[in-house]
């Protein structure tokens, strides 16, 4: 199993903008629609990925808990489906049913919201204050598929804990490792070669 890990894309880096279908829906989503939230979660992840997988369930309660708070959650699958079609729209629709989202599962298409993110692998993290402001990137926790760590979210946890109530954030942030984004032939961003 590959691993790649995080860009980990500076601190305080305005949120890119996006605006791309949500397969279950049809509906277009943008990161506008946020904009009331106190902050801004947006995730990188795909279907077929075993560390997405592997987070899948606690990430799900994370996002109904978190959500009562007040946290926007919005998820992005960026893979090529020519080399991956088990990611393509219909197949995300589905799993967004099946594992009960709470959150908008959204299909970037041409890759440029991953890009504009530094986006690396699934899953990747970026959390933004009510300004969307970059305060956290990084890993869900430290578990790994076959390190037997448990599956917590702990250290995405604590930074949207720290958020929530107008403390800092902890810099020391260690960062997501996961598969690899699959870039369409050609479209591979520099920070990744």
């Amino acid at each position: 199993m590959a691993q790649t890990a995080s860009t980990m894309l500076a601190l305080g880096t305005p949120a890119p903008a996006f605006a791309l279908l949500d397969p279950a829906t049809g509906a277009t989503v943008t990161l506008e629609q946020f904009q009331d939230a106190p902050a801004l979660l947006v995730v990188f992840m795909c279907n077929h990925c075993p560390f997405v997988k592997h987070i899948r369930q606690e990430l799900v309660r994370f996002a109904h808990e978190y959500r009562e708070r007040g946290l926007a959650i919005v998820a992005i699958n960026a893979n090529d489906v020519e080399t991956h079609p088990g990611d393509a729209p219909d197949k995300m629709a589905e799993e967004a049913a099946a594992f009960g989202y709470p959150f908008p599962y959204l299909y970037d298409q041409d890759q440029s919201v991953a890009k504009a993110y530094c986006a690396a692998c699934t899953p990747d993290f970026f959390l933004f204050d009510s300004e969307r402001r970059l305060v956290y990137r990084g890993q869900f926790d430290g578990s790994r598929p076959g390190n037997a760590v448990p599956v917590t979210g702990a250290d995405l946890r604590a930074a949207v804990d720290a958020l929530l109530a107008g403390q800092p954030v902890t810099p020391d942030q260690k960062p997501s490792i996961g598969c690899n984004i699959k870039w369409k032939a050609g479209n591979e961003p520099a920070y990744y070669l």
